[in-house]
């Protein structure tokens, strides 16, 4: 039977993923064969405070642009890629990047694909991004894209370009989407409500809940029907910490998002996007 090697490159990486111990982060890996996600859930059924995955965070330096449509029916959000945040933080990268933003918004583009193919001024996307490697001596690309149509879209940037959100609402309500999107960039919801949380999620966390729980020196002898019912209501306190309807609505505590929603004409979240550096 062959043996799998866990290099301290992958321990490091789990640690700066999960900020848990390394001798922890090793054992989690030796027991899951080295495979990173199995990992974080062993360490997560373990009792570990390890964040939910999440798939908003992909480069590691560049700039996210968030914008609009002029009639805000649609938004994207695009992130130019680099490997170092000294190009990252530079004004002519900001504006190669919102050049590029801009070119996407103006031809309606449907996929990154379609982006690099579009011209700026008789070039293409993908030239100029080569033009750009060429000049700075760094990898650069579009790294991430994403599009969201509704009656009323509404964008925001965060932390000098470190982070872009998208909210596609049921009805024109810049004050509400501006808060909304705030909200999103604050507390980093999985999905609009319990409904819209993907089933597999919802799978994952039940599993590691269970685990959780048979783990419990107190559940010790406890049926399975109970442990199932307990479980249950810690999947609705997951629901209420990391869907968007149901968390507390940061400008206000003493209502949720919904209720904040409902109180600004009865407005409702049709989809949302949020990217992160990091």
């Amino acid at each position: 039977m062959s043996t799998v090697t866990i290099t301290a490159q992958d321990i490091n990486k789990l640690r700066q993923a999960t900020g848990a111990g390394m001798m922890d982060c090793r054992k989690a890996l030796t027991e899951t064969g080295g495979d990173f996600e199995a990992a974080i859930d062993w360490l997560r059924k373990q009792g570990q405070k390890v964040a939910a995955k999440r798939s908003d965070r992909e480069a590691k330096e560049g700039v996210v642009i968030a914008k609009t449509t002029a009639d805000n029916k649609t938004g994207f959000i695009i992130t130019i890629s680099s490997e170092t945040d000294f190009v990252s933080k530079n004004a002519d990268f900001v504006a190669f990047a919102q050049g590029i933003a801009d070119a996407a918004v103006a031809n309606n583009v449907k996929s990154a694909e379609e982006l690099n193919n579009i011209e700026i001024n008789g070039t293409k996307v993908s030239d100029l991004i080569n033009d750009k490697l060429a000049s700075i001596g760094e990898k650069i690309g579009v790294a991430r894209f994403e599009r969201v149509e509704a009656p009323y879209v509404a964008s925001y940037i965060h932390g000098a370009y470190r982070m872009g959100v998208l909210v596609g609402l049921s009805k024109e309500a810049a004050d509400a989407g501006k808060d909304v999107a705030m909200q999103i960039a604050a507390m980093n919801p999985l999905a609009v409500d319990a409904a819209s949380v993907p089933a597999e999620t919802v799978e994952r966390e039940r599993a590691i809940v269970v685990d959780q729980m048979k783990q419990d020196p107190k559940m010790a002898g406890k049926a399975d029907e109970m442990i199932a019912k307990i479980a249950e209501g810690k999947l609705n306190a997951f629901f209420k910490e990391n869907t968007l309807a149901a968390q507390p609505f940061v400008k206000d505590n003493s209502k949720t998002v919904a209720d904040y929603l409902k109180g600004a004409g009865d407005v409702k979240v049709i989809e949302f996007k949020r990217v992160a550096l990091g």
